[in-house]
C-alpha cells in the first residue's frame, strides 16, 4: 500500500469517529488576506478530482459542501465576496 494510500485511510478513520460530526464553535480573528488564501485553498480543495487514493477520495460530498459554506461565511463575514468573485473571474479568464 502505498504512503498516500496509507494516510487517507488513517485520515478516513479518523473522520468517522463518531463524535468528529459534532459542530463545534471557533472564535478565529485573522486578517482578511488569510479569509481569501484559506477560501482560495478550499475552492480549489474542492475541486479537485476525487482520487480514489487521495485524502478528496474519502470525504462526503456533504462535507466538502459544509467547507464550502464556511468559505462564504468567511468571505461574507470580512466583507470580501465581491472581491472574491472579481478575482475569481480573474482567475477563470486567465485559464481560458
Amino acid at each position: 500500500m502505498s504512503t498516500k494510500n496509507y494516510a487517507a485511510k488513517v485520515f478516513d478513520t479518523v473522520l468517522s469517529i463518531p463524535s468528529m460530526s459534532e459542530p463545534v464553535k471557533i472564535d478565529l480573528k485573522i486578517s482578511r488576506k488569510n479569509v481569501l488564501l484559506l477560501c482560495h485553498f478550499i475552492d480549489r480543495g474542492v475541486l479537485l478530482e476525487k482520487d480514489e487514493g487521495s485524502l478528496m477520495g474519502s470525504i462526503a460530498e456533504e462535507e466538502l459542501i459544509e467547507l464550502k459554506n464556511v468559505s462564504q461565511e468567511c468571505l461574507q463575514k470580512a466583507g470580501l465576496v465581491e472581491l472574491n468573485q472579481k478575482l475569481v473571474s480573474f482567475i477563470e479568464d486567465g485559464n481560458s
